[in-house]
This record gives structure tokens, C-alpha cells and sequence, in this order.
């Protein structure tokens, strides 16, 4: 749809695993947002981290050595 942004977010296998991610990014300048987990995609109550997917390399990069990424989805705002 017209004026949705597409974004890719980053699950973890828990809150504190995000959250240490989000610091990695932070560190590593890398734009990001950190969001709940959209309910279409878990009604369980977390976060993940939300970037815009020419960051993904870079995102996985940053992350791949300290924290392990469940899955990376795809995810539009406003849905």
C-alpha cells in the first residue's frame, strides 16, 4: 500500500537478548528501533528490533558474534 515503509525486524529468543542487541547497534551506529513484536506475527508480549533492509548485512554483521538472531522477517508500518 501506498505510503507504508517496508522495514525488516529481528526476533530473539528473549527480551534481554534484544535488548543487548539494541546496545550492540547503538555502539555500532547502526539506524534501528526497537518495537514490539507485531501480534500477526506472536501474541506473546516482547520486542524485536525493527531497521530498513539495506541495513540487514550490516545489522546480522554487527549482532552475529555476541547475539544470535532467531529469524528476520519482513514487516511493513501500518500493518
Amino acid at each position: 500500500m501506498k505510503g507504508e515503509e517496508e522495514y525488516l525486524i529481528a526476533l530473539f529468543s528473549s527480551v534481554s537478548h534484544a535488548m543487548k542487541a539494541e546496545k550492540i547497534l547503538k555502539r555500532a551506529a547502526i539506524s534501528h528501533k526497537i518495537i514490539p513484536i507485531p501480534r500477526q506475527i506472536s501474541s506473546d508480549c516482547g520486542v524485536c528490533i525493527r531497521f530498513l533492509p539495506e541495513q540487514k548485512s550490516a545489522v546480522l554483521q554487527a549482532l552475529g558474534p555476541v547475539v544470535t538472531v532467531k529469524e528476520v522477517r519482513e514487516f511493513r508500518a501500518g500493518q
